[in-house]
């Protein structure tokens, strides 16, 4: 087909990639309700997906991947910076030559046999000037029906480029080419693991995927755009991309304030995005669960856009209980992967609230359920729209993005932090931010269980260049003039009692602390000051029904001991990693906050 665009870069830049992966036809897509039907077609034709029952789950369908190709691969994923110390000591580097001497190697007639997609897309509100603008080229169908949920894909997009607009290109490959007559034959395509490639290139704002087709490793709007190659252009355009939800909280009196969050993998994010408040009068709803990238508005706000459209959300432990609202997000027109299959046409999942039906269950693998093992894999997935989310805010395509009144930080602690703090400044703040962690479980096997695994800001898995950098850009947005900051909070739904049990309800309840973040930017709050920083005041936050009196002191307490316990952890474990590349202010804090707990 005729390319609908005469963009000179983006044209060379498809024809040199054709050149090289050779496939068998070249389509651009228009992001329309067709080409998504036309996509899932193709996989239904090729054995890779199955349509659920239409009665139960409409237009939705669901994919099983290989068994080597279910997460995101860390291991294999590589920031190609001009030099290793750009990277930093908590990236992958590879000497971006090297790398695409590697990649072109493999690249070279990996699409024979396939089409190559083209897809236009824009992470954010197409012409949002918080937006930016990425193309895939890739030769995955999957792919392509994800990207219709997850971004806006299209001829809009085109037209904004322009002639000579930027873009981020990137290339994916499934990295399986087909001998002619070949097909996969509901096998799922992709390569071993050693040839697995997640490559970013951030001085040329350039990514190269390769060998898989799942999830961050393949949509490479979301975690390769989105967040490591978006955090070098913040650092350079003076914005932030961040690992964060953005929610919008309401008062009985009809007072909005927009939140961003930010917390490590299996600390609730999604379900704080989509709370449903337990208090009376209080409305949350959604603006986005993952992502947001935040610039200064002439008034001096720090404005956020949702750049994703969709969700992208992992399954096992969603519910009714959970996330209700993320239940009937699902309800219709949603891509699911990985997860069982029930004998009348619908899925299943672990801590999904409810037995699966009689009959056989189809695990994620494609065998009979023999209930020894997991029926979903344990990072299972559901693409869906956010426009089918009931709680989804009229603001979250508002192109000039929402102004942020706070930020909140949090990790899976069971002891020493509270269940919220605030931070006394910005920088302090930057401080709290940047020591994030959460602790290990027997699960992880590389690390000691019970010892703490820092995540500053949730991202040290997606930032795209030194850590240490990035805490000094914080400190940096910090001296905007005339900035007006959001406040910073952090907080911790999953501190124990003596006992071993969660002291704090968590889900729904949570809207209890939000209150108090809320009163805090508006100026009523009841609070104190504390060693710590800014703490609630007895009988500021609501107690849910049934927590005692000694239950919410324990999980307000400042734990003196715990805390300066912490501190040499992160003295001696975590920002010597950093070199002299730490920003001094954040030692500075450190050792203030021991002088103040010493005393």
């Amino acid at each position: 087909m005729s390319a609908p665009t005469s963009h000179a870069k983006l044209l060379n830049w498809v024809d040199e990639i054709a050149q090289m992966v050779t496939p068998d036809a070249i389509q651009w897509c228009d992001g329309s309700q067709g080409e998504y039907d036309r996509m899932i077609q193709l996989a239904l034709d090729a054995g890779l997906a199955t349509p659920l029952d239409p009665v139960k789950r409409p237009n939705s369908y669901l994919f099983r991947s290989d068994p080597s190709d279910v997460a995101r691969v860390e291991n294999r994923t590589y920031i190609a910076s001009t030099s290793p110390d750009n990277a930093g000591p908590t990236n992958n580097w590879i000497d971006p030559e090297v790398l695409k001497t590697t990649m072109r190697g493999l690249y070279k007639g990996c699409m024979a046999g396939r089409t190559l997609f083209v897809i236009p897309f824009s992470m954010g509100p197409v012409g949002s000037p918080i937006a930016k603008i990425g193309v895939e080229i890739t030769d995955s169908p999957y792919v392509v029906a994800n990207m219709h949920i997850m971004t806006r894909v299209g001829s809009g997009v085109l037209k904004v480029l322009g002639t000579d607009g930027e873009f981020v290109p990137c290339l994916h490959s499934v990295g399986k080419p087909l001998a002619s007559g070949e097909a996969d034959n509901g096998v799922w395509p992709c390569a071993p693991l050693d040839l697995k490639y997640i490559s970013h290139f951030p001085e040329e704002r350039m990514i190269w995927a390769y060998g898989s087709g799942y999830g961050g490793n393949a949509l490479l709007g979301k975690k390769c755009l989105a967040l490591r190659i978006a955090s070098v252009q913040a650092r350079d355009e003076g914005w932030l991309a961040e690992h964060m939800l953005i929610l919008k909280l309401t008062s009985p009196q009809g007072k909005v304030r927009f939140v961003a969050a930010a917390f490590p993998s299996a600390c609730g994010k999604t379900n704080l995005a989509m709370l449903v408040p337990t208090i009376a009068g209080w409305t949350v709803e959604t603006v986005g669960d993952d992502i947001a990238w935040m610039k200064f508005g002439a008034d001096g706000q720090l404005y956020a856009i949702n750049p994703e459209a969709g969700f992208f959300g992992v399954a096992p432990g969603t519910s009714m209980k959970s996330n209700p609202n993320a239940m009937k997000a699902i309800e219709r027109d949603t891509i699911f992967t990985n997860v069982a299959l029930t004998s009348d046409g619908d899925v299943w999942w672990e801590g999904i609230g409810y037995d699966p039906p009689s009959g056989e269950v189809v695990d994620w693998k494609g065998k009979s359920w023999q209930r020894t093992e997991a029926a979903a894999h344990a990072n299972s997935r559901f693409t869906a729209r956010a426009k089918n989310c009931p709680a989804i805010a009229a603001e979250w395509q508002d192109p000039a993005g929402v102004p942020i009144s706070a930020i909140l930080f949090g990790g899976r602690r069971p002891g020493t932090i509270p269940l919220i703090h605030q931070a006394r400044s910005w920088q302090h703040g930057v401080f709290l931010g940047s020591i994030v962690g959460s602790e290990v479980t027997a699960a992880a096997l590389d690390v000691q269980a019970g010892t703490v695994r820092r995540d500053p800001f949730a991202m040290l898995p997606f930032c795209g260049y030194h850590m240490g950098d990035y805490f000094a850009h914080w400190l940096r947005i910090g001296e905007t003039p005339g900035a007006k900051l959001p406040k910073i909070f952090c907080v911790n739904w999953f501190r124990k009692g003596a006992d071993g049990k969660f002291l704090w309800p968590g889900y729904g309840e949570n809207s209890r602390v939000l209150k108090w973040v809320f009163e805090q930017c508006e100026g009523t709050g009841q609070s104190i000051e504390t060693p710590i920083g800014i703490m609630p005041a007895p009988g500021a936050i609501d107690a849910p029904v049934g927590l005692t009196n000694a239950a919410m002191a324990e999980l307000l307490d400042v734990n003196r001991a715990g805390w300066l316990q912490e501190l040499d952890d992160v003295r001696t474990k975590h920002y010597n990693k950093f070199g002299d590349k730490l920003p001094s202010a954040l030692v500075a804090e450190l050792d203030a906050l021991q002088a103040r707990l010493a005393a």
